[in-house]
């Protein structure tokens, strides 16, 4: 009996970049990754080999961080850990997704602002270009974004929602849980389910999303970790008659 394939969220970021978000896409052999002013995510084989670590490190360089998600297996032993967390995946399970009156839509333009508000929040990664993955909303206070939320990686029927942050001083008056319904509901009118992650010790955050109506789909992890300065490469049988592997960027 065959086994079932694979679901699209227990590798997302490789089911995004092989799917809805493939023209984001760079990829070495099996490995994929976002360019990287889009989002720091790189996306390894369920079962990575050692040509599949020689590839993310020829992808990435030397002494560059390599940031995975869904992934619990340890790199190479010459490869420096530099981040790694538990965290959880949430899916939309009885979200009252609905629009909000003072939501607008953020772009390109407004990537200066968002950037400076993800400084002083701390949501997690955001780069120049990752307002480009999907729709991102904003609210502002006499005219400053005060807070903000978007989407991030887009598996086959499935986006997430991302860069949920919030100024300080305008705490508590619920602008999070408005900006993530209305994200939601935006999601939900493709014809799509939303879905999101949150750092395992960000009880908190993880109150709020269940509060609203997501539940707990499965138990995750991040990790980030430095590429050697002088990683030793590995036998590569399919350049071994052909010289070296190239790099190529998919669907661009």
């Amino acid at each position: 009996m065959p086994e079932p394939a694979p679901h699209p969220l227990d590798n997302p970021a490789r089911a995004s970049l092989t799917g809805p978000h493939a023209h984001f896409a760079e990829r070495r052999g099996r490995i994929l990754r976002y360019s990287p002013d889009v989002t720091p995510w790189l996306a390894l084989p369920d079962a990575p080999e050692a040509q599949d670590w020689a590839d993310v490190a020829a992808l990435a360089g030397p002494g560059s961080p390599v940031t995975l998600t869904a992934f619990r297996e340890p790199p190479p032993a010459d490869w420096e850990i530099v981040f790694q967390a538990e965290g959880v995946q949430l899916v939309d399970d009885t979200v009252d997704a609905a629009p909000d009156p003072e939501a607008l839509l953020l772009g390109p333009a407004d990537v200066p602002e968002m950037l400076d508000l993800v400084e002083r929040t701390r949501p997690g990664p955001f780069l120049p270009r990752t307002v480009e993955l999907g729709t991102y909303l904003g609210i502002r206070r006499s005219g400053v974004l005060v807070a903000m939320a978007g989407e991030r990686l887009h598996p086959p029927g499935w986006t997430e929602i991302s860069g949920v942050c919030t100024e300080e001083s305008v705490r508590g008056q619920g602008l999070a849980s408005r900006l993530v319904r209305a994200v939601a509901h935006g999601i939900r009118e493709r014809g799509e389910t939303p879905f999101l992650h949150a750092a395992g010790s960000n009880t908190s955050a993880i109150r709020l999303y269940e509060s609203l109506g997501f539940t707990l789909r499965r138990r995750t992890a991040f990790l980030s970790a430095l590429v050697p300065a002088d990683p030793v490469p590995a036998p590569d049988a399919r350049t071994r008659d052909r010289g070296t592997g190239s790099l190529e960027h998919v669907g661009r």
